[in-house]
């Protein structure tokens, strides 16, 4: 008999098309982990209105990330995608969630106080207060195992663990049965790639990033402003590596060479621009073929939408299934 498959569930914001922060932190963990793991891949647009109320552009972001998680290698057909609020059973199971867990353990989240703190927020909504509780439902509706994640986002997991415990604590099916697995945080293994003006992780709205459907000249556009060593103000100087974010992405993009690079810099050799451009290079071959797979999907958007409705329809009864089981343990349905 087949071994049942884990589960992960993992998803994000729909913020329109990524960068390539995106696909180091999350896309390339994702590709790697749907042939061993069962994944659902949500596209968080209730998290959107936690720190941004303007859905205007929402449904275009929607498919401009969904496009980017074609290219990159998600495979639909093992791995359904789908928006949260086209699974009614998110909200409810939420709803549910919200009366376990008491509001002194959400202040203390550090990752709240991380946003409240980037943002610069003078206060914040209950719904933003409850981000946590609603990922929890967004996990557990599909019985998550696993979530990839940064070290940053194991606090939201923590209150994820917490709230299945309490739920299962507190209510069984007839045959003493827990509904909820306890999830653990599977960490990425390069969950961040700084942003171009040398800041914690790229980030849109502070614009610092490079997009994957970006080309060459426009990486090297953007590359041509990317913080250094300031101690290296001119090629002879020698550099160091270790603080330069350029060498960073080189670790990640351009590993082969790597050593001769930090030689270089190091010795004075190679120059800052000479080391940019050959950088921009190096990401504008990595995603060249995600490039011309993006290009394709969008000029078939029908072909995404409908890619899209399958999700839905999988994840949802997935969905309906769990909360018929947390009525009957509540023995409110």
């Amino acid at each position: 008999m087949k071994e049942k498959k884990k589960v992960i569930l993992s998803g994000m914001r729909p913020t329109g098309k990524l960068h390539i922060g995106h696909y180091v932190g999350a896309l390339e963990n994702w590709v790697q982990l749907q042939n061993e793991y069962q994944n659902y891949h949500l596209i968080a647009d209730y998290h959107v209105l936690t720190t941004n109320l303007d859905t205007s552009n929402i449904f275009n972001d929607t498919i401009d990330m969904l496009i980017d998680w074609i290219a990159t290698g998600i495979d639909t057909s093992k791995s359904p995608v789908f928006r949260q609020s086209q699974i009614k059973e998110h909200t409810e199971l939420f709803l549910i969630f919200s009366m376990l867990i008491t509001k002194a353990r959400l202040e203390k989240n550090p990752a709240l106080k991380e946003q409240i703190r980037d943002l610069n927020l003078q206060s914040i909504t209950y719904g933003h207060l409850g981000y946590p509780v609603l990922q929890a439902s967004d996990i557990l509706l599909y019985k998550g195992e696993y979530v990839p994640v940064g070290e940053d986002q194991v606090p939201h997991i923590e209150i994820t663990r917490h709230i299945a415990s309490l739920f299962n604590e507190r209510y069984k099916l007839e045959n003493n049965k827990e509904i909820f697995p306890i999830p653990e945080p599977k960490l990425t293994k390069f969950s961040r790639l700084p942003g171009l003006d040398g800041k914690a992780k790229m980030s849109k709205s502070l614009g610092n990033t490079i997009l994957i459907s970006d080309d060459l000249d426009i990486i090297k556009n953007k590359m041509r402003k990317a913080f250094t060593d300031p101690n290296k103000l001119r090629k002879g100087d020698k550099g160091n590596p270790d603080i330069c974010l350029v060498y960073t992405y080189h670790k990640k993009f351009n590993a082969t060479e790597q050593t001769d690079i930090y030689n270089g810099c190091s010795s004075g050799q190679l120059g800052c621009v000479d080391c940019k451009m050959k950088i921009s290079e190096k990401i504008a071959n990595f995603f060249s073929n995600i490039r011309e797979k993006r290009k394709e999907l969008e000029a078939n958007k029908e072909k995404v939408l409908n890619i899209l409705e399958e999700g839905e329809s999988k994840a949802r009864e997935v969905a309906q299934k769990t909360m018929s089981e947390v009525r009957e343990a509540m023995k409110i349905g």
